[in-house]
Order: structure tokens, then sequence, then C-alpha cells
């Protein structure tokens, strides 16, 4: 019985640590529209909840975000088709921190933030150049090249010490 009620807890505290990442990352881009607070910011809920919560929760976490600026009008409408691209992009950068959990934190993270860049900016190069205007192309691609890196390898180092620790 005792294991029952340590393991409901864990649940609990779990969807709690869960509730509140998806309330920081859900809410900060309403009040906050500067890329460089809100990407690491983000991208440290994302890394941080793969450790203390799970993969398939930071998964789920992963999309929101998007999902919810999106649909609350607080991202242009002409960025919308992006938003599958970003949303994909969390969770590349999700799974590989993941997979890679027994490496080098640096490794780990840089990996992890280099490969969610790369897919980011091929997405706007590749894809998005075909359906949007050139003027929105040129942004997004300023947006998605080298800021989501360094804003993700932000937020993994923001979150080191709580990483550290939890091993």
């Amino acid at each position: 019985m005792k294991n029952i009620s340590k393991v409901l807890e864990l649940r609990k505290i779990k969807l709690l640590v869960f509730a509140v990442f998806l309330a920081i990352s859900i809410s900060l881009p309403a009040f906050i529209h500067i890329q460089w607070i809100t990407g690491p910011i983000i991208n440290a809920c994302l890394l941080l909840a793969v450790v203390l919560v799970g993969p398939m929760e930071a998964m789920v976490l992963g999309l929101m975000p998007s999902a919810v600026a999106l649909s609350a009008g607080l991202l242009p409408l002409p960025l919308a088709p992006m938003v599958p691209f970003i949303m994909i992009g969390n969770a590349v950068l999700i799974a590989v921190f993941y997979y890679l959990r027994n490496q080098n934190y640096a490794l780990r993270l840089g990996i992890s933030a280099l490969l969610k860049f790369a897919f980011l900016h091929f997405s706007v190069v590749f894809i998005m150049n075909g359906f949007l205007a050139d003027s929105l192309v040129s942004k997004l691609m300023i947006m998605m090249s080298w800021p989501q890196f360094f804003t993700a390898v932000i937020g993994g180092v923001i979150v080191y010490p709580i990483i550290k620790s939890s091993r």
C-alpha cells in the first residue's frame, strides 16, 4: 500500500511540474514578444521537462506554445504555416536530448540545439520559400536560423544546475 501511495504522490508532483512548465510556456509569449527572452525560457522548460517529467510529456509540452499562440491570435497569421515545423523542431530538440541522456551534457545540448536549428532553418529554406512571400521568408530565415540554436543552448545552460542535481 505504501508503494502505491508513493507512486501516486510522484505522479501528482510530476503533474504539478508539468502544469507549471505548461503555464510558463503558453503564457510567456502572450506578454513578452522578444525571441531572446521567450526562446531560452521555453527551451529551458522543454529540456527540464525531459528530465523531470519524461520525454513524452515534454513532447506534449513542445506542441503547446505555438498552438496556443496561433489560436489566441498572438502569432501573426502569415506565420501559421510555420507552426507545425516549430512543433517538430521542439520535438527534435526533446527527442535528441533524451536519446543522448547518457552523453556529456555539453555534447547532448549542443547536438540537440544544432539539430533543432537545422530542421527549422531548412524548413524555411526548402519548404516555406515556396508558400510565403519573399519578405516574410527573409524574416523567417533570420528567426529560424542561428537564434534557434542559441536560444536552445541558453535554455540548456539555464537549467544545467537543476538537471545536474537531479541525477
